[in-house]
């Protein structure tokens, strides 16, 4: 058995790792936010782009009768929130030079920047999606009867989309045709979460007891956390190629 000093030693230099790499993670999200800020073109395409896909589908569904069904609605709903998802995450490594990147892979760890990327596309999403929400629902109508647990259905949903999509959009960075492989990666990830999130906000929508989607909501949490954790290992050996 150590004795305490070295327990001592070792949690030291641990702490000191962890405040690097939180302060490398506020710093990166500041880049990023303050990026956005500067290219606003890039978020008023997503609203122009889910504002419009709204627009059509009352074109194509809420003209023809009082309101649509609730299975439509919802998934309808998640259709727009991928398409979305892939969009805006796609650009999360792609927008970044081969200048930029190089003074990063020299001031900050590989953590630290997977790290970052995901908990802004995090917040990206989540915006979007309650936006999405909002004006899907003012436009669609609103079938929905338990709204925490929907709104809860669509926090997971854009942490799921913003964790998984922003690993592969490093990978896909890495090749030449980017946006091609971003969609072809992206589809046996993504659509097991999606038929999850689906049910989960359809017993929302239904009105059923939180309990029943009991199972929904932790399998979603595992997936967050398994890929969080997979991202934070096996991003430096791709940050080094």
């Amino acid at each position: 058995m150590l004795p305490l000093s070295n327990y001592t030693i070792c949690i030291v230099p641990l702490r000191k790792i962890t405040k690097v790499l939180f302060k490398e993670v506020i710093y990166l999200m500041q880049k990023d936010f303050l990026l956005e800020w500067r290219q606003k073109y890039a978020f008023n395409g997503m609203l122009l782009y889910v504002s419009s896909t709204v627009f059509v589908c009352y074109l194509s569904f809420g003209l023809r009768s009082n309101a649509l069904q609730v299975p439509v609605w919802n998934a309808l709903f998640w259709i727009i929130m991928l398409f979305t998802s892939v969009n805006a995450i796609a650009k999360s490594f792609m927008q970044e030079n081969r200048g930029r990147l190089l003074y990063f892979y020299s001031i900050v760890s590989p953590q630290g920047i997977i790290l970052a990327k995901i908990l802004y596309n995090a917040c990206l999403m989540l915006v979007l999606a309650l936006i999405c929400f909002v004006f899907y629902a003012f436009v669609l109508g609103n079938p929905v009867e338990d709204i925490p647990m929907f709104l809860l259905s669509i926090l997971l949903g854009a942490i799921g989309f913003a964790t998984s999509l922003t690993m592969i959009s490093g990978i896909a960075s890495k090749a030449a045709n980017s946006s091609t492989l971003m969609a072809v990666l992206s589809f046996p990830v993504i659509v097991p979460m999606l038929l999850m999130l689906i049910k989960m906000s359809k017993n929302a929508m239904d009105g059923l007891e939180r309990a029943a989607s009991l199972d929904e909501l932790l399998t979603l949490l595992a997936i967050n956390m398994i890929v969080v954790t997979v991202s934070y290992i096996l991003f430096p050996y791709l940050w080094r190629s």
